[in-house]
């Protein structure tokens, strides 16, 4: 019995190292829910994780961001056309090549529910669709304002844990995803997940039923909150190592300290087929890649005594590769000025001509006129001659 038990207990344990995640693809829908300049930090915690999941491998196409105000332009900021999440001002989370996908009135509860549900009109755009299938692992993250079961969205009007629930159970009988990770930053998040009844959704909120959650430290140039702690630590967590393989969500979870959150982070698993220790957080975060094996291999190793090795090493290939690249751009760049060289030529080739054929026409206009002003003054001749003659026969 001792040996049998063992024996479970060891394969057991090797199941949890082992349990890999079946998806093929990653998406992440993040959502600010609330609008108004007070609410800068929920618009800096989206996109601050906007930022790290970029960061991660999610590429922009498979990421849904709705923000319902425009912080970087409001007259109100003093950083314009930036967004920071830290009173450093080291990172702005706003760059130029940030893509929202809904902004301003279009962030309503009917547009999300929409969009996870797959049942948008025809002329939306597929830039703001979300095209997932059942191999799907899908990150969505909610940050506003919130109560008991529900959210707030652009302070109009609610989405509750019930609207949740539906949408994803359709979700499900639909296939349109694999596994699902609900992830909310509001006062009483915890009570979001509450009507949850599908499979494969693991869901963690900021606070508990009746708990805050509250921001994180005051940016005095911008005069506001910038950044919520349970964000906060979440991007604290991802940069103190949370990249690293092998890192997994229960990790994550044991990561939040209630003390520095002043809140109770709660989570659930119970809807969620794996075990959290052998669920890595680049299921969610990050984004399968596809790798293309390449027929040819290559000497990585340095050859003994300095001798040069008999295949190029890693080095010389990318040496190579950039001198490539720095002459393909000089032949641009050449390419470009030879172009511009003619259209110059040519336009003062043009001109040249123009103003050789304006002289032209100004030096035959003089000479026609002068031409004009003798015939003129000869006729004049002429008559008064004749009448002079005329008097003398009379």
């Amino acid at each position: 019995m001792k040996v049998v038990f063992f024996a479970v207990f060891f394969f057991m344990l090797l199941g949890i190292g082992l349990s890999q995640s079946t998806h093929t693809n990653n998406w992440a829908v993040l959502v600010c829910t609330s609008r108004f300049w007070f609410n800068y930090r929920h618009i800096a915690n989206t996109l601050s994780l906007y930022r790290a999941v970029k960061q991660m491998g999610i590429p922009d196409n498979q990421i849904i961001l709705m923000l319902p105000d425009d912080m970087a332009c409001s007259p109100r900021n003093p950083f314009t056309a930036h967004v920071f999440n830290n009173h450093a001002h080291e990172i702005n989370v706003y760059p130029d090549d940030t893509e929202v996908d809904y902004r301003g009135t279009d962030v309503t509860v009917e547009n999300f529910l929409r969009l996870l549900t797959g049942r948008q009109d025809n002329t939306i755009a597929r830039s703001k669709r979300l095209l997932t299938d059942e191999n799907s692992n899908i990150l969505i993250y909610l940050s506003g304002h919130g109560g008991n079961e529900f959210i707030k969205f652009n302070d109009q009007e609610e989405l509750s844990s019930h609207d949740l629930a539906d949408a994803f159970h359709q979700m499900r009988k639909q296939k349109r995803y694999n596994e699902i990770l609900f992830m909310v930053d509001t006062c009483q998040a915890a009570t979001l997940y509450r009507q949850f009844r599908s499979p494969g959704i693991v869901s963690i909120g900021s606070s508990l039923q009746g708990e805050n959650s509250y921001s994180h430290h005051v940016d005095n140039q911008v005069g506001l909150s910038v950044v919520d702690r349970f964000t906060y630590y979440t991007l604290d967590f991802f940069e103190k190592g949370g990249k690293r393989p092998g890192t997994t969500l229960l990790d994550l979870f044991n990561f939040y300290n209630p003390s520095k959150l002043m809140s109770n982070v709660g989570w659930n698993s119970d809807l969620f087929t794996r075990d959290l220790r052998s669920v890595a957080v680049s299921d969610f975060f990050g984004a399968v890649q596809k790798v293309i094996a390449s027929p040819y291999s290559y000497n990585l190793s340095v050859p003994a005594g300095g001798e040069e090795a008999s295949s190029p090493s890693a080095s010389a290939l990318l040496q190579q590769q950039q001198q490539q690249q720095q002459q393909q751009r000089r032949k641009r760049r050449l390419a470009g000025r030879v172009a511009a060289a003619s259209a110059t030529s040519a336009v003062f080739s043009l001109n040249f001509d123009m103003k050789f054929v304006a002289g032209l026409l100004s030096v035959v206009v003089a000479a026609l006129f002068s031409y004009f002003m003798d015939a003129v003054t000869v006729s004049k001749l002429r008559t008064n001659h004749a009448r002079k003659r005329l008097q003398q026969d009379r």
